[in-house]
């Protein structure tokens, strides 16, 4: 069974990488836009026809679906080449192409040297993405999710600021041995399966788990109840990583602050949701009766991420990291949701992505702007920003906005579903999960921090008598700068006033995970 449109997908935006980065300096700036508009103009057209039901993992009917039998393992599960996309998936493709597109024109003015390269890795990481999106058999996801680390460690490693090497090397040895950790957890989850699958399928592993309710036999040393404990914890520490939830977020700071501006917008707009996707799908979707039973700890992770996050960005004084811990504490919000297993909040949680990847792509964006114009980012250094780039500094606000979820933008609606799914969660009849709504009510005093520190430094850089020394000429940004920041606005404020633009197909795939705990009603 091969539909095509996926592989079609991935393997142009490969194709593209290879061309960008054989072509000359002079246009692969413009060359790699160009092609970049292929798989925005594919994608958006599987949106448009799109038309699964259900979740991929849970019986549910996937779109663009390919799958053939790829390498077999005689006496182990065979390795399949299968490929699809359902309402949790579709959202995030469509938001990685977008993302790349605006990445890569945000790129023109910082970017000056080796071009060529520079955006052939872009293209080659958007399609590792969309491999990550869209791959239903755990190997074939695992080499995609891998790939991903390839070109950002170069991203980062050549074209970063002064400390990019210990910033790209760190993310590096932090998410490669998160990812070694994770594998060691589902390999060992499958082989306790024994023969009840046939192939590394994630559907099939779902199916054993969850819909026949096989249980793993014990392997070497661990019984079968405490494999099926070890690997959550395995998956789980593996994924948090990458999110980052705190402890394991100090990576993260480090490599936003020496990534190029149109890495961090990449790294912050989708390659965090590749943690938060991952814990759906393998977590919350394959082993719900461990992820119940934890609750309170996986709740307390998400509190702890969200208000910590916020507050260590409360004490930053360069802006760039105070977007970055920004992220720290908006990801909290989406294992929030996630951890009460309603439609609202496992559908919250998944359009929480969506949204934290437009408004964190945004932000960085504007900070960039800004900083090729004045050449720093500390908060002490500026003051009246307003007046000398009057269309940056607007579209920063309105950014702001949507982070402290001011109504009609989308970071409200997500919060919104988050909060709503949460509270919801405490009328269950599941042990602990009374506990769901004290857990909501201090999550969401992390909105009035947030509120606080974008306030603060709005106010200290933006307003006032412009009073920056230096011996740049600083003024209105050009065209090429502002148009993606008034694109990803439009997109902000058209998912925050109709957020059925995607909901609706995230409301059809979070229904059959948030029934695995009795509420999807």
């Amino acid at each position: 069974m091969m539909d095509g449109t996926i592989e079609a997908l991935i393997a142009v935006t490969l194709v593209g990488s290879l061309v960008v980065m054989a072509g000359s300096d002079r246009y692969a700036a413009k060359l790699a836009t160009a092609w970049s508009l292929i798989p925005l103009v594919g994608s958006l057209g599987m949106w448009a026809t799109y038309d699964a039901t259900g979740n991929a993992l849970l019986g549910g009917e996937t779109a663009f679906t390919s799958r053939e039998t790829w390498l077999g393992l005689g006496p182990l599960p065979d390795i399949e080449w299968f490929v699809g996309i359902d309402g949790i998936s579709m959202p995030l493709v469509v938001l990685t192409t977008v993302l790349v597109t605006l990445a890569l024109v945000s790129a023109w003015t910082p970017i000056d040297e080796r071009q060529s390269q520079f955006y052939g890795l872009v293209l080659f990481l958007e399609a590792g993405l969309l491999g990550v999106f869209t791959a239903l058999d755990f190997f074939v996801w695992f080499v995609f999710w891998e790939a991903v680390l390839v070109p950002m460690y170069f991203l980062i490693g050549v074209w970063g600021g002064p400390r990019r090497k210990y910033a790209a090397i760190k993310m590096f040895v932090y998410t490669n041995i998160a990812s070694l950790v994770m594998f060691v957890g589902y390999t060992a989850l499958v082989f306790g399966l024994g023969d009840a699958v046939s192939t590394f399928a994630m559907p099939e592993t779902a199916e054993a788990l969850v819909v026949e309710n096989v249980q793993p036999d014990a392997l070497a040393f661990v019984d079968a109840e405490t494999l099926k404990v070890a690997a959550f914890t395995a998956l789980f520490a593996g994924f948090a990583v990458k999110v980052p939830i705190v402890p394991v977020h100090t990576w993260l700071p480090d490599a936003h602050v020496e990534a190029p501006t149109p890495v961090s917008v990449l790294l912050a707009g989708v390659l965090l949701k590749m943690g938060t996707y991952a814990l759906l799908r393998f977590n919350f979707t394959m082993l719900p009766d461990v992820a119940r039973a934890n609750m309170p700890i996986i709740a307390a992770f998400a509190v702890i991420s969200i208000i910590y996050g916020a507050m260590l960005a409360l004490a930053q004084t360069d802006l760039k990291r105070i977007v970055a811990y920004s992220s720290v504490s908006s990801m909290g919000y989406v294992i929030l949701g996630l951890a009460a297993y309603t439609l609202y909040g496992v559908g919250g949680a998944a359009f929480q992505m969506v949204s934290h990847g437009l408004i964190s792509g945004l932000m960085f964006m504007a900070v960039g702007v800004i900083y090729n114009t004045t050449h720093t980012r500390m908060v002490t250094d500026m003051s009246g920003m307003a007046s000398k780039m009057p269309y940056t500094v607007g579209i920063l606000i309105a950014g702001a906005f949507g982070y402290m979820g001011l109504p009609l933008m989308s970071g409200f609606a997500a919060e919104f579903y988050v909060f709503l799914g949460a509270f919801q969660a405490g009328a269950f009849d599941v042990a602990n999960y009374n506990l769901m709504p004290a857990f909501t009510a201090v999550a969401m005093f992390g909105i009035v921090i947030v509120a606080g520190y974008l306030l603060l430094a709005m106010q200290r850089t933006l307003f006032g008598e412009f009073s920056l020394e230096t011996d740049y000429e600083v003024g209105r940004a050009p065209l090429h700068d502002i148009a993606p920041l008034a694109v990803l606005l439009v997109l902000i404020i058209a998912l925050g006033s109709q957020p059925d633009i995607f909901f609706e197909m995230i409301r059809e795939a979070s229904g059959p995970v948030a029934d695995l705990v009795g509420g999807g009603a």
